[in-house]
């Protein structure tokens, strides 16, 4: 055995993988690498019409080796010859249909190109029917409630999607002896433990996604599921009863994938989870700390031991699994639809004219579009608050509290004298306001924040939208250092996992980096928020029912 101090974490996100090397003892980067997916760069197996989004497994394999490799070259030999563990995250829930020996669909030669057959990215709302229908049977079967601890069953999540695909396509229902998740099956790869029965299923997708919960002793009963479809039943029958925290070791890493990475043939695969989760680990979240990774949507979680849960009403407010983020806690995980993707779309907005009229050259396009959000940012934060207009921030429907994924964006208050500056600070408000929605929940269920840590390039970038988040939650925002959050929380997962420390909360103290900058609550401004928080809310109420 020649295992080595050195860790490596490879967070799969929705257009790239990101490999990072780090000293397992010090946290120290030793490499690090990106590599897009080719097949998605060129647009293929996406219909944004249709919200349908699909991924080829061979993307994700590419991708892995090339990164990883590329960071390995970046560190050097030696920090190459002692590699002791592999982690990696996903998106989520990313899931895909596999034969009896786990192996998707769309490796096979008869489905290569079929889009039924690869994995279905997270942000893929094909199933919104299904949801509904899987809702209603969740609710109430034989008494158990089964969505009592991730509350309204999403489009986005593993039995949706597998419902919607089996119904859509005879073929690759017929083909499918199971489905896996992302992290689950490329942590399955790397090991050589592919058979979907018996392979390592990560807590976080299982209790989050497939609702795997100790109170019904695992999934839903298979009578339940068989009530919406029969496929649904034999799908869990063949998911096994291998549920594991991120922190284990799932097994040694395969001759060929050695060989393929360079690496010793002793390193070890570690767990997973879905890169959120991820990166609420590398960035320190802990109790009491709430961590938001914002970026084009935002993840809000927390840990809370499962007594303390005891009695509280949390279905709408959030979701919870056992052993999730953090093993021996229940992972708490809430956010918004779109938070990012906001602002890119007034961005897109506002440069339309700019980019189709063709009066002006490319590269001042370029220039323009690159700093067109700073501009505007600086003259919003100018605008009084008191004569703020009102926005809502659903564009992208509303995932908590009380998950609707039929309502919309809105303003309200608009007169011929509003501004850009003035629907951009509306935009932020109704951004951060999103936030307060799901920090009231936490707090009117008795789940104590004292702090929280923001993770992401909005988060780096914008002291405007921090100091506004701050003093409208009313506690003090941490702007974490970490430029990888979730590939160093895949690092700590793998530091545990071979050895190197007991717990994930011991690695952290070691592994996370700091935070680049604090922003303290102005109570004074945080009173007049609360003003503009309420027209929010109001605002919000007119939508939904204007949505029914």
């Amino acid at each position: 055995m020649n295992r080595g101090p050195y860790v490596i974490g490879v967070d799969f996100g929705t257009d790239s993988a990101r490999a990072l090397v780090i000293d397992g003892l010090s946290g120290k980067v030793s490499g690090q690498a990106q590599h897009l997916y080719k097949r998605w760069s060129e647009g293929k197996y996406q219909n944004p019409d249709i919200s349908m989004y699909r991924q080829h497994p061979l993307d994700y394999v590419e991708a892995f080796e090339a990164a990883v490799c590329k960071a390995l070259d970046e560190a050097g030999a030696d920090v190459r010859r002692h590699v002791a563990c592999i982690s990696i995250d996903t998106t989520g829930s990313t899931p895909c249909p596999v034969n009896r020996e786990g192996v998707p669909l769309a490796l096979l030669d008869e489905f290569s190109e079929n889009e039924n057959a690869m994995f279905h990215l997270w942000k893929d709302h094909t199933a919104i029917a299904e949801a509904i229908e899987i809702n209603e049977a969740f609710s109430d079967y034989n008494g158990i409630d089964y969505t009592r601890y991730q509350g309204t069953y999403s489009s986005e999540w593993y039995w949706a999607k597998i419902l919607h695909t089996s119904r859509v396509d005879s073929g690759v229902k017929a083909a499918a002896y199971s489905w896996v998740e992302h992290c689950d099956w490329l942590t399955g790869l790397l090991a050589g433990k592919t058979e979907p029965s018996t392979m390592y299923r990560c807590s976080c997708a299982a209790g989050h996604k497939a609702l795997w919960h100790s109170a019904w002793g695992g999934l839903p009963a298979v009578g339940c599921l068989n009530g919406i479809d029969p496929y649904l039943g034999e799908v869990a029958l063949s998911y096994g009863r291998n549920v594991q925290p991120s922190d284990r070791p799932v097994g040694k890493i395969t001759r060929e994938w050695a060989e393929r990475l360079g690496v010793p043939e002793d390193t070890l695969i570690g767990g997973t989870s879905f890169d959120a989760h991820a990166g609420a680990v590398g960035a320190g979240v802990g109790k009491n700390i709430l961590v938001t990774n914002v970026g084009t949507s935002t993840v809000d979680m927390m840990v809370e031991k499962a007594a303390a849960l005891e009695g509280k009403n949390l279905k709408y407010a959030c979701g919870q699994a056992e052993n999730s983020i953090i093993p021996g806690y229940v992972g708490i995980e809430a956010g918004q639809a779109a938070f990012g993707d906001i602002f890119a779309w007034f961005r897109k907005l506002l440069m339309w004219p700019v980019k189709s009229m063709g009066l002006v050259s490319e590269s001042t396009v370029q220039d323009i579009e690159e700093n067109l959000l700073a501009a505007i940012s600086e003259e919003a934060e100018m605008v009084d608050v008191g004569s703020a207009i009102t926005a809502l921030d659903w564009f992208n429907g509303r995932r908590y509290p009380s998950t609707n994924e039929m309502v919309k964006g809105a303003f309200s208050e608009l007169t011929l004298g509003t501004s850009a500056p003035q629907l951009y600070q509306a935009l932020v408000h109704a951004a951060v306001f999103g936030l307060k929605r799901i920090v009231e929940a936490f707090r009117n269920e008795g789940l104590q924040i004292d702090e929280v840590i923001a993770v992401g390039g909005i988060a780096q970038k914008s002291p405007y939208i921090m100091q506004t988040m701050a003093d409208v939650i009313g506690c003090r925002v941490n702007v974490s250092a970490a430029t990888q959050a979730c590939a160093r929380g895949a690092a700590i997962y793998a530091a545990v996992s071979c050895g190197l420390y007991d717990t994930i909360e011991a690695a952290q103290k070691q592994l996370c980096e700091d935070y680049i900058r604090s922003y303290t609550p102005d109570p004074e401004k945080g009173e007049a928020y609360l003003k503009l928080y309420e027209r929010y809310c109001a605002l919000g109420g007119f939508v939904e029912e204007s949505t029914k």
